[in-house]
């Protein structure tokens, strides 16, 4: 690997400096409540709303994985990335609801429309999934891509991963216990720009020395599956074993649904809003720049395959795509640049799941048991709650390295798994007012309980007879089917549930159905809008259909 000069460290080191400079400002604002420390005061405008949603997303899982997706299938995840029409749904639909509920995390959200039950579960399912799939898979990576691209074997006899990846928990750690959600949000206005120009720079110089987008899509096309489609196609036969159209469809969709309008991790964002004009225009802003990363992650992944196919560039790996394309192909004083667009990208997402993290504990739990402390004394658990999440992270990194090459698809599975049930609770108990209380928690416990049972038995499936029932049922399925089968199941439950159980009250419905709203509530949503956010949401809907027409097949 191509070694860093002192323009890459002089360059990366700006970049620093800025961070330092705006982290530093925000922890000169005052923190005194809960509000200020967990949702920025409830004061953040569409800008940084929109910045901090799109830095928030894009992690090692896009850093590492979405160009190693791009590297070994093509277009088969694009799906995943163009899902600006789901965050469309987040700012117009989900906006109002959270608006006018006030509450901190989705959880919350949950208690308010079923029960404490419901809220608990939830809290604990998310917990688990940011400590064990997202802390650490952002970390594991992190060490990874930073060993790769500086070219550092070791340091004071020290493999340079651990200290690439421990420095960059305690480093995100760090700023985001001094400055909680406000430095996320103000950081990201930074980060954003910076890792969009890095990856501008790639994809430029990537396919000048390929040559040019003809050549591209002609080695795409002259590499086909067993089952008729190229690298370019995105939509796949039914006979595909991992993207097959009839999954991808609806399993993404289910997917994104969940992490795009029900996640603590995305929707703690236009929580922050100052009200639900800015909440909505972030949400059309973060729309508009989930439109890049397939051209600024995955694409590349497909180039550094063209390019390993001409012997210009070498591969030692799919996920080594985006770091070897950083190392071999960019000037001395733009590498470093792109480096900090690089550490922009694994902050962001690290600093979101620790304050995401840390909010959950400190309303659903902490405040829970302890309704009488103090707000300030509740800023203050919330940073030790930060605190403990980041060890929790380091102490993960061994488990995370064995998984080696299969940590993309495993994130991925797990996510397949915890979507479904969770997606279907908040659709059911928004759409459907006769959901009752006790329907949602068992919603929830099917769908948690039938994904972990499936990652279990995959993760043990050597020792399972591969001509049993349990076998053929949960784990034979292809991964997508298994999803929409458990989202469709989790819903029946709750129908099933509501015809048993005691009906909501009218307090478990005002404000948090749709339908329900006050004439008051819908003047002031309807006042939150105007002409140009709906031409700026259709001129997004009209690229993604776009880009399907062009890679259909």
């Amino acid at each position: 690997m191509a070694a860093f000069n002192y323009l890459d460290w002089i360059a990366l080191g700006i970049f620093l400096l800025g961070l330092v400079g705006i982290i530093v400002w925000v922890s000169r604002m005052k923190e005194n409540t809960s509000a200020d420390y967990f949702l920025a005061g409830r004061g953040a405008t569409w800008l940084v709303i929109g910045a901090s949603i799109f830095a928030s997303n894009i992690g090692s899982e896009h850093l590492v994985g979405l160009a190693g997706a791009g590297a070994s299938s093509g277009m088969a995840m694009a799906p995943w990335e163009m899902q600006g029409w789901i965050i469309l749904i987040l700012g117009w639909l989900f906006v109002p609801f959270y608006a006018r509920s006030k509450v901190f995390t989705m959880p919350e959200f949950l208690e308010r429309r079923f029960n404490p039950e419901s809220r608990t579960l939830l809290s604990l399912m998310s917990l688990v999934s940011y400590v064990l799939t997202k802390v650490a898979v952002t970390v594991y990576a992190g060490g990874i891509v930073f060993k790769q691209i500086l070219g550092i074997e070791s340091m004071w006899g020290i493999d340079f991963f651990w200290i690439a990846a421990v420095g960059l928990v305690i480093l995100t750690g760090l700023y985001t216990i001094i400055g909680g959600m406000k430095a996320i949000l103000y950081t990201s206005v930074l980060q954003t720009p910076v890792l969009l120009l890095g990856s501008i720079v790639i994809l430029i110089i990537g396919l000048s020395k390929l040559g040019g987008w003809g050549e591209l899509m002609s080695i795409a096309h002259s590499h086909t599956t067993p089952y008729g489609d190229t690298m370019a196609s995105l939509i796949r036969s039914t006979k595909d074993p991992e993207f097959p159209w009839t999954g991808v469809i609806l399993g993404s969709a289910i997917i994104g649904f969940w992490y795009w309008c029900t996640d603590q991790y995305i929707v703690q964002r236009v929580l922050s809003g100052r009200d639900q004009t800015q909440s909505r225009r972030g949400a059309i802003f973060g729309a508009y720049l989930k439109l890049t990363p397939v051209f600024f992650f995955l694409i590349p992944g497909m180039i550094a395959f063209g390019l390993n196919e001409k012997g210009i560039i070498h591969l030692t790996s799919a996920d080594a795509a985006f770091p070897t394309l950083v190392s071999t192909l960019l000037p001395y004083g733009v590498k470093g640049i792109v480096v900090g667009g690089l550490l922009a990208a694994l902050m962001s997402s690290l600093a979101s799941l620790f304050n995401s993290s840390a909010t959950l504990f400190t309303v659903d739990f902490y405040k829970k048991f302890k309704p009488r402390s103090s707000e300030k004394h509740l800023v203050f658990v919330g940073r030790v709650a930060t605190a403990v999440i980041v060890v929790l992270g380091i102490l993960w990194i061994p488990v995370m390295k064995s998984l080696g090459q299969f940590l993309y698809q495993y994130l991925q599975d797990v996510q397949s798994l915890l979507a479904p049930g969770i997606a279907a609770v908040f659709l059911m108990g928004i759409f459907w007012k006769k959901a009752t209380p006790a329907a949602g928690f068992w919603g929830l416990v099917t769908g948690f309980t039938l994904g972990m049972f499936r990652l279990a038995l995959e993760i043990f499936q050597g020792s399972i007879n591969h001509e049993s029932y349990i076998y053929h049922t949960f784990v034979a399925p292809n991964w997508l089917h298994y999803s929409i089968a458990l989202f469709f199941f989790s819903m029946l439950i709750i129908v099933a549930v509501s015809l048993f159980t005691k009906k909501p009250t009218a307090q478990n419905l005002a404000g948090y159905t749709y339908g329900s709203a006050t004439h008051a509530q819908i003047a002031e949503t309807r006042a939150s809008w105007n002409k140009w956010d709906v031409i700026h949401s259709a001129i997004i809907i009209g690229v993604i259909v776009l880009f399907y027409i062009y890679f259909w097949k």
